[in-house]
């Protein structure tokens, strides 16, 4: 008699897949117009640059870069981005980082060193969807923090977290996923002072930092001399390079930078080091700058493109904001209608969107949704708001 299968894991149980990859496989046939994916523009990429890098790297130096490699990366990808981080304001050496296969494996180390199971663990509402899988399978309590327009409210931060006693704050404050807001310098400095009062770390995610198109540079939590002991400091090469080289980076006081270390031994011994050899190459012989600015304005035009074309494209007394950069707009419909029961009559228009509700760590909102507008050209976007006026035009009649 055949034995019953094995059980996995609890914690296998306990977490669900990420919407926004499941509506990515529903919407993967090429006549979609799909605003769910926050996928950078692929015709942007500097093929040719980065072509020629792993091809230097490989002609002049493949027995160091086809070999295994320190868990802590490489050291001259280390020393450049310090030398960027610094350029940008915040003072880093090579030693105060750590290389991860992106800043997600990043986000991964942080939960392995920082909490046990029942930790309390404070994330903005919303947040991103694959930070709350991170800390779901950590075993974390996951206690949502209110935001508004400008991003979390310190003054609530500060009533939850003499209530909870957190162990840490996850918080992207620079063009967050999946809102696109950015929190003000006055609140980045509330927020650490409410960390440093309360003894919790902060995670800060920075992916989308450099993709500014309007407004000022805001200095990152890391930079206050509250949070400066506590604050570890994500990055990822997946914006401004290429996500398929998986590429990131944390940068964190020693002694949770070591733990991290060993952390990321259990896990992969180290990065790709050909994959980190070509990035220092490309960054040492290109002029990312330069590509920077192309990739900016091309994405400037692409999020005006969307914000011209929503009047038409969202019903009646819907709103959203207006972000300074990133990836993303935050939208939402009028009171009383669903976003993710609305999706599937939009799929059908062959465009899609991501429901807003699942970034919710706490109650959540069903009207709101997300849309990123970095993929499609100007003119496809435009489209892809013609045939989603369309399909909510249907969904109103069919009602």
């Amino acid at each position: 008699m055949k034995s019953a299968e094995p059980p996995l894991a609890a914690r296998a149980n306990s977490v669900g897949s990420s919407p926004v990859r499941d509506i990515l496989a529903l919407t993967s046939r090429p006549e979609v117009i799909s605003f769910a994916g926050g996928l950078p523009a692929p015709e942007l990429f500097d093929a040719e640059g980065i072509r020629a890098a792993y091809d230097r790297v490989l002609a002049e130096e493949a027995e160091r870069a086809l070999q295994y490699s320190t868990s802590e990366g490489d050291p001259e990808l280390r020393a450049v981005t310090a030398a960027r981080l610094t350029a940008r304001g915040l003072p880093t050496e090579a030693d105060d980082l750590l290389v991860t296969n992106g800043s997600q494996q990043a986000l991964t180390l942080l939960t392995t060193t920082l909490v046990e199971p029942g930790d309390v663990v404070l994330v903005e509402d919303p947040c991103y969807l694959a930070a709350l899988q991170a800390l779901s399978f950590a075993g974390t309590r996951i206690v949502a923090v209110p935001t508004d327009d400008q991003g979390i409210d310190p003054a609530a931060l500060e009533e939850i977290a003499v209530r909870e006693r957190p162990k840490l704050l996850y918080i992207v404050p620079t063009f967050q996923n999946p809102t696109g807001r950015t929190l003000p310098e006055k609140r980045r400095r509330a927020v650490a002072e409410v960390a440093q009062r309360h003894g919790f770390w902060i995670v800060e995610d920075d992916p989308y930092g450099e993709l500014r198109y309007s407004g000022e540079e805001v200095p990152w939590i890391a930079s206050a001399p509250a949070a400066a002991d506590r604050t570890v400091l994500l990055g990822t090469f997946s914006k401004i390079m290429a996500p398929g080289m998986r590429l990131g980076y944390l940068r964190a006081p020693e002694r949770l930078r070591r733990a991290c270390v060993i952390a990321k031994q259990s896990a992969d011994l180290h990065t790709s080091t050909v994959d980190q050899a070509a990035a220092a190459r490309y960054l040492r012989d290109r002029d990312l700058a330069a590509h920077l600015s192309t990739v900016r304005a091309a994405y400037r035009e692409r999020r005006d493109a969307l914000l011209d074309s929503l009047p038409e494209a969202m019903p009646a007394g819907s709103s959203w904001n207006h972000p300074d950069g990133g990836m993303f707009v935050w939208a939402r419909l009028p009171d009383g209608l669903d976003a993710t029961k609305l999706l599937s009559v939009v799929i059908k228009h062959d465009v899609a969107y991501v429901p807003g509700a699942p970034f919710f760590a706490g109650t959540p909102d069903p009207a709101s949704l997300r849309l990123s507008f970095t993929t499609h050209s100007p003119e496809e976007i435009r489209e892809g708001l013609r045939r989603l006026a369309e399909a909510f035009a249907t969904a109103g009649a069919s009602a």
